[in-house]
């Protein structure tokens, strides 16, 4: 919308976006209002995630939110001025949002389950890397169609969204469902089958049946799953698990992304003195570099780790927020809102590489299978709600202040360091069931960990297969958030499923 929302052709049919006609500040107000609505869809579709999103499955979320996206779409293609047309495209971006949220709250669930642990935060990195590849797409769609001085400028980009939604349709017929949710439900075999073209593997192998049993293994006692479950704490920390990701997504949004990412073509335009075209063109080429950027969070996110990432992101999104409000600082000279351009550039390449991609790892990692659906619908919850907010105040605020509204984000992002520092941890590397308690440091008494190393069972490591589990040297530490309180009753069982010799 950055490249429509202003557009002379736009403004034709919804003249309450005129400054001319409503005022420059009415006019910012009520942009942001047809943009920001959007997300509220989006919000209502991660509520319906948390309350059915676990019930319905991956597969059918997502062929569901599909749909809803293209209804919302050929509904907001469809408004015609003098039929209400302002009200029949908020309607259709609340639900091409509501469609959007079933999307954003299942998929990144669905990638981490699917996934194997040394792969999975580049296979979930791609796909978030995709939303920086859309918005580049966009941006130069936006570009080429302004040169049509008519309302197909506009309606042409928004209806391109259906093809994304029907090949996605169009490629769950063949994408398997989530092995993990399978055996939640008790289906076993179709989750070993699942597990056995993921690997891939013959159906009976050892390692398709030991990481079946392990999953399995780490369901013990899980089974009927509650919302209540959220906010329990204990030996599980379900509670603080859903903080982290939750945390993850609410520090996206606040930290002016979508300020920059909306609002780039009128910002260059009105704030920066660039003209309409300059201004598409500086956004087309922001919108490049940026889906570049998250190219170089792949060979990243298992070797360096999400840690230092968020530090590295953080660090450098806040210092571009600065560079930007001192090059507005008025009584410069007129060149220094080139230095502006180059921060906007900045940013988005620090937020493509870090930001953009974690908040949608993170927690699918961090919350165990008992609560990971439900906790990472609250984590999408926060992000829309939060998006809705940032991009409702942002037009507002640089109308008032451009120079105190890049502050306010810089210093916005030097307050997620110490959280940073103090409570995330690193999940890179392990699987989603050795995922442990979330502290940085290990704050076990010295008792737990001794009987922690007892219950250490000859147990292959799931990476280290397919040799027999009685030839195996490689042993695995299992996290104690899912051993038995027994540990006689632990041993029986790794007997009795023939992972530990009988005389072991």
């Amino acid at each position: 919308m950055s490249g429509i929302i202003s557009a002379p052709q736009f403004i034709r049919v919804f003249p309450a976006c005129d400054p001319a006609e409503q005022g420059t500040y009415k006019a910012s107000v009520l942009q942001a209002f047809y943009v920001a609505i959007y997300e509220i869809g989006c919000l209502g579709g991660a509520i319906f995630a948390l309350m059915f999103g676990d019930r319905l499955g991956r597969r059918k979320m997502m062929f569901t939110g599909a749909i809803i996206l293209i209804i919302g779409v050929v509904i907001q293609v469809t408004s015609f001025r003098g039929s209400w047309a302002g009200g029949q495209f908020i309607i259709g971006r609340i639900v091409t949002g509501l469609g959007t949220g079933f999307e954003t709250s299942t998929i990144p669930t669905w990638h981490a389950e699917c996934a194997k642990a040394h792969s999975r935060g580049f296979a979930v990195f791609i796909e978030a890397a995709m939303i920086s590849t859309g918005t580049m797409v966009s941006y130069w769609v936006d570009l080429g169609f302004s040169y049509i001085d008519s309302s197909v400028s506009w309606r042409v980009p928004i209806a391109l969204q259906c093809v994304f939604a029907i090949g996605l349709i169009a490629m769950l017929l063949f994408l398997p469902e989530s092995p993990r949710w399978l055996v939640s439900k008790g289906h076993m075999v179709e989750g070993q089958r699942v597990v056995a073209a993921l690997e891939p593997a013959p159906f009976n192998s050892e390692t398709v049946i030991l990481q079946t049993k392990v999953i399995h293994d780490s369901l013990e006692g899980q089974l009927r799953q509650r919302k209540r479950d959220l906010i329990t704490n204990g030996p599980t920390q379900h509670f603080r698990r859903m903080l982290l990701g939750s945390s993850s997504q609410f520090f996206q949004q606040v930290g002016g992304c979508n300020a920059v990412i909306y609002f780039s073509t009128p910002i260059f335009e009105e704030y920066l003195g660039q003209s309409r075209n300059m201004s598409l063109i500086l956004g087309s080429v922001l919108a490049t570099v940026y889906a570049l950027s998250a190219c170089i969070s792949f060979p990243l996110v298992d070797k360096v780790g999400r840690r230092k990432l968020y530090f590295i992101g953080t660090i450098g999104q806040a210092l571009s927020m600065f560079l930007i409000m001192g090059c507005l600082i008025p009584g410069r000279d007129s060149n220094a809102s080139n230095g502006a351009v180059v921060g906007i550039f900045l940013f988005l390449t620090f937020f493509g590489f870090t930001w953009l991609e974690l908040p949608w790892l993170y927690p699918a990692e961090v919350n165990p299978l008992k609560t990971r659906t439900n906790a990472n619908a609250v984590s999408t919850i926060n992000n829309w709600l939060f998006n809705f907010t940032v991009v409702m105040f942002t037009p507002p605020f640089l109308a008032s202040t451009a120079v105190g509204c890049f502050a306010f984000f810089g210093a916005i992002n030097l307050c997620f360091l110490p959280v940073i520092y103090f409570y995330y941890i690193e999940t890179a590397g392990r699987s989603l069931e050795e995922v442990r308690t979330p502290t940085t440091k290990d704050t076990a008494s010295t008792a737990d960990r001794s009987q922690r190393n007892e219950a250490v069972a000859d147990f292959p490591c799931p990476r280290s297969c397919p040799r027999p589990p009685s030839a195996s040297s490689s042993r695995l530490l299992l996290p104690p958030a899912f051993l038995p309180s027994d540990r006689r009753h632990l041993r029986s069982w790794l007997r009795r499923e023939g992972v530990v010799r009988q005389d072991g």
